[in-house]
């Protein structure tokens, strides 16, 4: 989760994303609405901590222009004065919450949370649609999926080879479906094709086709994956498992832009674009002589890596909220959202099975929650691999040691002790509770 905290009284922004900060939060923080103006035009927030008194441009300015042309963030309103029109007019422009200073930053850090949980949903239309494939399958809105989807605008318009890498599960053929749906030919087919779910001996006619009575069973022609992907894209999974042979006559395709079917002699052109995808290390596979160096030349002319979930948890959040809504639109539920303490334990997950796993384990919790909000036991058996298990368990022994040492220096003062740590008091209280060391 990235809040902006936007207040011209530099104590204050500072303080609030200290304390949030401690919990695990992002935080970005502007002076007036002008920067924050900036910022929010720039880079995605899940939420806004907006103070309604600053110069150059207020906090109503700053309301009213994200009704208009803004993204779609929810507000919590913060002011001084406790104008009571101040706060209807916040709420017209869209404010979703509004507490008046002096506050307890743990209502805030509260309020923060179940505003984020509220909004998975609500605001996941509006929110999502830059992020969006044709299909309608979120891809992510963090820093490292932004930088994939800048780059995927910069290479659908041309006819160039894409080359999509990452592990299973990551949305690689997500990623494929959205440069087919900005490419100069997205009203064409897009045609996926697993070559590691096929086998050898039927591949090639999957690929190329083949005319009647090539071989045997071959009762009537059959038009191959290039042909019925021409005028869109067609998409290669798992290039790294194609045979040695296959991967010769895929290299003369590519070069020469024809193909043959199976049993036949007459050249066919080939009008469509290719986009080949891969789990494997196919610098690995060219060392080891099973992908031939010429035909990964081919293929790489531009490199699009999917990062693991694990490298990009700001996502997940979204995510889990986008799949939510997608059982409600399959199932005809009103499941409304993903409680905080859910939110965390999905958050704090590996998911070594990436999208796909996380995807799985919600559906997974959407059938087994009873009311209309997903908690933490709907989701099931603890969320930690065995090997981030003892990693986890070194952490917390480093944690207890550096909490002991600090309040030792510190005499047991656990406010100086906090201040030394950089976290808030109540949280190294939770945490000296949560280690058992009271």
């Amino acid at each position: 989760m990235r809040v902006l905290i936007a207040d011209d009284e530099k104590n204050i922004r500072q303080s609030i994303a200290q304390y949030i900060q401690a919990e695990g939060i992002q935080t970005a923080i502007a002076a007036d609405g002008i920067e924050a103006r900036a910022l929010l035009e720039s880079e995605a927030f899940d939420g806004l901590v907006l103070d309604l008194r600053m110069p150059r441009m207020d906090g109503l300015a700053l309301l009213a222009w994200l009704q208009e042309s803004g993204p779609a963030v929810p507000v919590i309103v913060i002011s001084a004065y406790g104008d009571v029109r101040d706060a209807v007019q916040a709420m017209k422009l869209g404010a979703r919450d509004y507490l008046v200073k002096p506050f307890d930053p743990e209502d805030l850090l509260l309020r923060l949370k179940r505003l984020f949980a509220e909004s998975l949903l609500s605001g996941q239309a509006e929110a999502g649609q830059r992020a969006l494939a044709p299909d309608g399958i979120w891809i992510g809105d963090g820093d490292r999926m932004r930088a994939v989807r800048t780059l995927v605008q910069k290479v659908a318009p041309t006819p160039s080879t894409v080359l999509i890498t990452g592990e299973s599960g990551t949305g690689k053929e997500v990623v494929a479906r959205l440069i087919h749906s900005l490419s100069s030919t997205p009203q064409g087919p897009f045609v996926p094709i697993n070559i590691g779910g096929i086998p050898d001996t039927l591949l090639e006619s999957e690929l190329f086709g083949h005319e009647k009575g090539s071989f045997t069973g071959a009762t009537e022609r059959k038009r191959g994956m290039f042909e019925l992907a021409s005028g869109g894209t067609l998409f290669l999974d798992e290039i790294g498992e194609m045979p040695m042979p296959l991967q010769v006559k895929l290299l003369r395709v590519l070069q020469e832009r024809t193909m043959q079917r199976l049993g036949s002699t007459q050249p066919l052109p080939i009008n469509a674009r290719i986009i080949a995808a891969t789990n494997s290390d196919l610098e690995s596979l060219l060392k080891e002589g099973r992908f031939r160096e010429d035909l990964y030349y081919r293929l790489n002319v531009i490199r699009i890596e999917v990062p693991p979930l694990r490298e990009r948890r700001e996502d997940i959040p979204r995510l889990a909220g986008f799949f939510v809504e997608k059982l409600n639109r399959e199932r005809g539920r009103r499941v409304t959202g993903i409680d905080p303490d859910a939110l965390a334990r999905l958050s704090a997950y590996g998911f070594p099975g990436n999208v796909r796993e996380l995807e799985n384990r919600i559906e997974r919790a959407y059938i087994l929650s009873a009311g209309n909000v997903i908690t933490a036991r709907d989701l099931g058996e603890p969320f930690s691999t065995p090997e981030r298990a003892p990693k986890q368990g070194r952490l917390k022994e480093q944690e207890r040691s550096l909490i002991e040492k600090t309040l030792a220096k510190h005499g047991g003062n656990r406010t100086r002790a906090a201040e030394e740590l950089g976290i808030s008091r109540r949280t190294l209280q939770n945490r000296i509770k949560e280690a058992g060391m009271e």
